[in-house]
């Protein structure tokens, strides 16, 4: 299976999409596992089961079991994260910025990867969920590690994955007859 498959269910209004999954999937700014762990990570995080059913299946072999887990590992443990600190973010009472989380998230700290990959993969899903908080956080460790413009591609793989797994899902849900969807 390739990354094709994904491209023929979009629409013809979807072009752009096409060829941004197109010329992300021949991404030479990060290593294939940066890349595949990422394309995991974003589909996983955009919610829509046959985006990441394709993706998982294209992306998901170019990794190790390990790094495959991991991957799923950073959207889990960011689908919780996100809430959580966006929360603490956005509400901005002092008093929830200095009491602990008291949410188990030990897995971040021996992921089974180098710790730059899981650290991308989590940006990647909190680009995705929209949590600041945590967009700084791991962007900081990324930029230890990579350039600025190996984040980029990570993030543009989150948002061309986000777009395409949006648009299919609205297709789906036109498809419904109104009387099917009452």
């Amino acid at each position: 299976m390739s990354i094709d498959v994904l491209k023929d269910r979009l629409p013809d209004y979807a072009r752009d999409l096409k060829l941004n999954l197109s010329s992300l999937a021949a991404e030479q700014l990060l290593s294939p596992q940066q890349k595949a762990g990422c394309f995991v990570a974003a589909a996983l995080a955009a919610n829509h089961a046959p985006t990441t059913q394709i993706v998982v299946d294209v992306f998901g072999r170019e990794l190790s079991p390990e790094a495959l887990t991991a991957a799923k590992t950073a959207a889990a443990l960011m689908a919780m994260n996100n809430i959580y600190y966006r929360f603490v973010h956005l509400v901005h009472a002092a008093d929830y910025k200095s009491l602990p989380a008291k949410l188990r998230m030990t897995a971040m700290a021996k992921p089974g990867v180098d710790k730059v990959d899981f650290e991308l993969w989590s940006l990647v899903v909190s680009a995705i969920n929209g949590c600041g908080m945590c967009l700084e956080a791991h962007e900081k460790v990324c930029r230890e590690h990579l350039s600025p413009e190996q984040i980029q591609a990570a993030v543009r793989i989150a948002a061309t994955v986000h777009a395409v797994a949006r648009t299919l899902a609205a297709e789906e849900a036109l498809s419904v007859p109104l009387a099917q969807a009452a």
